[in-house]
């Protein structure tokens, strides 16, 4: 076997942890699943993942962890993104390992991660890399605080095809009612009944999420300050804007930036 020679399929490579680091990602954007959990950490730019259904945002120094089987694909994300991907064998594992999550990843996993780049793209089994990276599994759950909700779910009932795509296209716009209830050909009630019921989120809400979604991918790019970014993406005002910010993320965009180690961006002006 080639040492240096990383296959496309991974559940045919018999290896209990895989290390897979690029600096230029060629995207999956196909629906596909893996025998094993993968562990996905943006050192650069950002990135969009359909996982079972919905749509995550990964941002820079954040984590997503994918569980075994479950169909995901990348969307899009930032021309220049440097994305870290490991993939772990798992037996009798907690509940944690089951569920999807996004997280901030705290200094000691990052480096970690980092770490595990001398076995990127090696095939061959690793008494060291097996313990190393065995131990980072065992501790993930340790390493994380709280799973962030950066994502939007997709309606299934085609019904609402049309006013999803309406939304996601005019998002940063005020939008009535009655113009959603004329695309979709349905009754307001209609609309707004079963959008509850496929997204878990009213009309208004689901906008206000595309929006702070759009947001943190600005503030990932560093090239608008706060306020600018804040008019962009369709508030009124800095404030409404932070304060829509706090309501979805549990801080403010500014500490968000330093979370992230965006240090360069200029807050407001």
């Amino acid at each position: 076997m080639n040492n240096e020679q990383y296959p496309v399929d991974i559940d045919k490579v018999n290896k209990r942890y895989l290390v897979r680091f690029e600096d230029k990602w060629i995207h999956n954007d196909e629906l596909h699943s893996h025998n094993k959990g993968q562990l996905i950490y943006v050192e650069r730019g950002f990135q969009y993942l359909t996982v079972n259904g919905k749509i995550y945002l990964l941002p820079k120094n954040h984590v997503a962890w994918i569980p075994p089987n479950c169909l995901h694909k990348t969307n899009w994300g930032s021309q220049k993104i440097r994305l870290m991907v490991l993939f772990f064998e798992l037996q009798d594992i907690s509940s944690f390992y089951n569920k999807v999550g996004v997280f901030l990843a705290p200094p000691v996993l990052k480096e970690m991660i980092k770490y595990a780049g001398k076995w990127s793209k090696k095939l061959d089994e690793d008494a060291n890399e097996n313990m190393f990276l065995g131990t980072l599994l065992n501790e993930l759950p340790q390493f994380v605080d709280s799973a962030m909700q950066l994502y939007i779910t997709l309606p299934e009932d085609k019904r609402l095809a049309s006013v999803t795509l309406y939304l996601q296209e005019h998002f940063t716009e005020d939008f009535s009612m009655e113009d959603l209830s004329h695309i979709a050909a349905l009754s307001l009630r209609t609309i707004e009944r079963i959008f509850k019921k496929e997204t878990g989120l009213t009309l208004s809400k689901y906008q206000q999420m595309l929006r702070i979604l759009k947001s943190i991918e600005l503030l990932n790019e560093q090239e608008l300050t706060i306020s600018e970014i804040s008019f962009k993406v369709g508030y009124k005002s800095l404030q409404a804007f932070t304060n829509s910010f706090l309501s979805i993320m549990h801080y403010r965009p500014s500490e968000f930036l330093k979370m992230v180690g965006n240090t360069k961006l200029r807050p407001f002006v």
